[in-house]
């Protein structure tokens, strides 16, 4: 499986919650750092990070980009009652096919700050 499929599907069992197939994708001694709210983790505290956070989610990955050894995906992840939606920017170091390293960035969807609104600048994207 190349890469691209292999993000697929851990965007998949991340929005499914499934600690067994997620922990399968990385090395044991990898690291992970969630940069917005700066945090480190191990695989184990990562599993809980996002195996026990509330509700029942889906993800889109809406792009992917390889750099070499670097991947980058951009993955949409929402509530699916639509309460919460978040998009996210990973950037994901191999070592024989697992995870090593993962560097993400997540940011809340919303709609534009009032005061640009106010000035009727920019449009939507979608």
């Amino acid at each position: 499986m190349d890469k691209k499929q292999l993000l697929i599907k851990y965007w998949n069992d991340i929005a499914c919650q499934d600690a067994d197939a997620i922990k399968d994708y990385f090395c044991n001694d990898a690291a992970i750092r969630w940069h917005c709210t700066n945090e480190f983790f191990n695989v184990d505290e990562f599993l809980i990070a996002n195996c026990e956070y509330p509700g029942n989610w889906c993800s889109e990955v809406e792009r992917i980009e390889e750099i070499g050894e670097l991947v980058i995906s951009v993955t949409r992840v929402w509530l699916t009652d639509e309460s919460m939606s978040f998009h996210v920017t990973s950037f994901f170091r191999f070592q024989a096919n697992k995870i090593a390293e993962l560097d993400e960035y997540w940011g809340d969807d919303g709609n534009a700050p009032q005061w640009r609104l106010d000035k009727h600048i920019g449009s939507s994207i979608k």
